[in-house]
């Protein structure tokens, strides 16, 4: 098994390997940054995904150190991380040094793989990537991700229905109102003393986490009723829309998309330029956004 600290030399350079741990949490960040200016391969691998994930209440904190980082000097220049559960996992390496990618591809396999095994998304460009993938005895199945952008050169118009009231929210500081909100929006029903029941507080926060880029609509009574929230930072150009939820009963009346305009918005406001979303559901195209990339993904059992 690997372990932390182990040293190889690469093309006259001295790559050291070690598992992640929370000092190299913006050591990640910074690394998918960098990834994503460099190429749009990666692009369902934002910043604000990964720190979306290591604080998701579903996600397995004693498994974190599972995933693997490639650094030259203190420079993070490839790392294998799984996504929320083992089994699905991101495999990418800075341009300067993809002859190091079989290894870290061969790693996610080895320690981020579950019972069935593992899936990588892959860019449908990516044709050393996929060609790899292939050679490690990956096979491509049906599954894929997409992700849709919109522009945000001009304000996006907000016509909130009547009785509504539109606001920013500091969802961690009131973290359970929010987590009652994405329980009803995300279909667990309207059973509070059930939510309640197995209502969990997370210990960690979210760093990178902006009040002003989260947005919630209140009915007249003040009840939570639908949510958007983007992760902007000003040392990329895209603002990452994650979560939106609307409650079953309030939807189809424009609250969706409402607090999505309004969240991208304020990201703009801040110097974002585009708006991504990892979804190619119909609702978001009919609101603006445009299919910007398709990743197929390539499945290895045990």
């Amino acid at each position: 098994m690997m372990t932390s600290q182990i040293y190889k030399r690469y093309n006259g350079y001295m790559i050291k390997f070690r598992k992640y741990k929370q000092s190299y949490y913006q050591h990640v960040c910074d690394f998918l940054m960098q990834i994503n200016k460099e190429s749009h391969y990666h692009n369902n691998w934002t910043w604000a995904r990964f720190e979306w994930m290591v604080e998701h209440p579903l996600t397995n904190k004693t498994l974190l150190p599972s995933m693997g980082l490639w650094f030259d000097d203190e420079h993070l220049i490839g790392a294998a991380l799984f996504d929320m559960f083992f089994g699905e996992a991101f495999a990418g390496v800075l341009a300067k040094y993809q002859y190091i990618y079989p290894e870290i591809l061969h790693y996610a396999y080895d320690y981020l793989n579950d019972e069935n095994g593992l899936g990588i998304a892959i860019h449908d460009d990516d044709k050393k990537a996929i060609k790899e993938a292939i050679k490690q005895g990956f096979k491509k199945v049906e599954a894929s991700e997409t992700i849709c952008e919109i522009s945000l050169n001009e304000e996006l118009p907000i016509y909130l229905p009547e009785g509504f009231k539109i606001e920013t929210f500091d969802a961690q500081k009131k973290a359970k109102e929010m987590e009652w909100l994405f329980w009803q929006g995300f279909d667990h029903g309207d059973n509070k003393k059930q939510f309640l029941a197995q209502y969990s507080p997370s210990k960690g926060k979210r760093p990178h986490f902006n009040p002003y880029l989260c947005i919630v609509i209140k009915d007249k009574d003040g009840k939570l009723v639908a949510s958007a929230s983007t992760w902007y930072d000003p040392k990329v150009h895209y603002a990452y829309l994650e979560p939106v939820c609307v409650i079953p009963k309030y939807r189809k009346m424009g609250l969706g998309k409402n607090a999505i305009y309004l969240a991208l918005n304020h990201a703009r406001e801040l110097g974002a330029k585009i708006g991504i979303v990892n979804s190619d559901q119909p609702f978001y195209k009919k609101i603006g956004f445009k299919e910007k990339s398709h990743y197929s993904f390539y499945w290895k059992k045990v």
